[in-house]
């Protein structure tokens, strides 16, 4: 496989990231916490493989006409009072939303947790233009001020310790060292509660568009998505066009099953559905809102037979808790917004297959992502999928055609394996495969006969 710059950074990372003793102990703590939870969490269910099927049908057939729900969610959406921006690229949609501040001469925004928004790079772009952009949601915050992205879908800074986060505020705000997350949790909540009040615009992401209604669905713990909905006078809400669902009704199904696989929840502690601005009649909420329907590659996914079906994915995270690599490797080593086996497959054609097809390599093939998956996403096929694309574009070397070629004129050929004993073929094994399979672990040994030659030492020709 040809290696770009990124496929090199990739494997720097990895080698640093895996071996490094003290995140792993991070990681496989707070990861454990969940997999308890969520473990915990899914005995709701009397029969969570049919909810899963249910949820699975319904997100499939939603990608397969996603234009006439798209239609219809747009025209209940602007009947509701809201305003909608269609955006093909993240910088039309950096545009449009630097222009709705400009024009309302916006100083300062409050985010709640949006994935949508960090594909973008919304901050960077609200910090170029001096406007204050400031993350609410309590691990984006940490993170924020760490001046790092986020490491996991749900949870942006589970590779940090709560040593490291009391060191981080220490130094940022002047806190004690020895705070408790309680202490530093009711730190931030004052620090930004006034933040809230003197916000211009409030910015959020939205976890499903419900096309009979024309709303937003925002499912969070904190409440500072409410609060960054409610208080400001401009709300901005962007969201992927893949985010559709067909009715209210299937709330009912997908809030409990995102909740359950994400956090181990049987709901989540706030669940909002926004239909618009402010009414004559309402006290609460923006004069005015605005969504930007993001497409930013996902039409290109959409194109691909197969790897459509990835446009299903609520956002759970709980492919990441389960994947053996991003559990060694971490969330910042894919170096893209989404990490873990989700990332692996949608990133490959959310930007570019060339650069970025390394991702589906970096996988066992366990098939563990697609046994948690809440809505049936098959990853570890659509893994091997995107394999095979980069192969019919030719993304590799020489040296790998070559060397696939010769392997395989000699395990199709009896004759050839059974022509050379085993201590030959380590030698042969340990010149080509030495580097590939990496300093720190030791090469497999061939038998010094064949097994064909064994069978028919032991049992003749039968």
């Amino acid at each position: 496989m040809k290696k770009t710059s990124e496929h090199k950074t990739f494997l720097t990372k990895s080698e640093k990231v895996a071996f490094d003793l003290e995140h792993r102990k991070k990681i496989k703590f707070n990861i454990s916490r969940y997999d308890q939870a969520v473990l915990k969490g899914k005995m709701i269910y009397k029969n969570l493989d049919l909810a899963r099927q249910r949820a699975a049908y319904t997100k499939y057939k939603v990608i397969n006409d996603l234009e006439k729900n798209l239609i219809e969610f747009e025209d209940n959406f602007i009947n509701n009072g809201g305003k909608i921006i269609w955006a093909e690229t993240e910088q039309e949609a950096i545009d449009a939303i630097i222009k709705i501040a400009k024009h309302h001469n916006v100083e300062k925004v409050v985010k709640s947790k949006s994935m949508t928004t960090e594909e973008i790079e919304l901050n960077r772009a609200f910090e170029k233009q001096k406007i204050e952009s400031l993350e609410t949601d309590l691990g984006e915050f940490i993170v924020q001020q760490a001046g790092q992205k986020p490491y996991h879908i749900v949870t942006p800074a589970m590779h940090m310790s709560k040593h490291d986060i009391a060191a981080l505020y220490h130094k940022k705000f002047g806190t004690d060292e020895k705070f408790t997350p309680k202490e530093l949790t009711l730190y931030t909540r004052h620090l930004l509660r006034k933040k809230f009040v003197d916000a211009d615009m409030g910015v959020s992401g939205a976890n499903f568009l419900i096309a009979d209604t024309g709303s937003i669905a925002l499912t969070e713990n904190e409440g500072n998505a409410m609060l960054s909905m409610s208080y400001p006078r401009i709300h901005v809400a962007i969201a992927g066009i893949e985010k559709i669902l067909p009715s209210l009704d299937d709330l009912d199904l997908f809030w409990p099953l995102l909740a359950t696989h994400g956090t181990g929840q049987h709901l989540t502690v706030y669940n909002s559905i926004i239909s618009g601005p402010r009414h004559t009649n309402e006290k609460d909420g923006p004069d005015e809102m605005y969504l930007i329907l993001l497409d930013n590659g996902r039409s290109n996914l959409l194109a691909q037979e197969q790897q459509r079906r990835s446009l299903s994915c609520i956002r759970c995270g709980a492919c990441l808790n389960a994947c053996p690599i991003y559990k060694n490797v971490g969330g910042h080593t894919y170096d893209t917004t989404y990490s873990g086996p989700i990332g692996s497959v949608i990133t490959p054609y959310l930007k570019d297959l060339r650069t970025y097809n390394h991702l589906s390599f970096a996988c066992t093939i366990c098939g563990e992502c697609t046994e948690v998956c809440p809505v049936k996403i098959p990853l570890h096929d659509l893994m091997l999928l995107n394999r095979n694309d980069a192969i019919k574009h030719n993304f590799y070397t020489f040296f790998d055609k070559a060397l696939i070629k010769a392997s395989g004129i000699a395990l199709g050929s009896r004759k050839i394996l059974d022509m050379t004993g085993g201590a030959t073929k380590n030698k042969i094994i340990g010149v080509f495969a030495s580097k590939a399979w990496g300093p720190r672990r030791n090469l497999p040994e061939f038998a010094k006969k064949s097994f064909s030659q064994q069978w028919k030492k032991k049992y003749g020709d039968k």
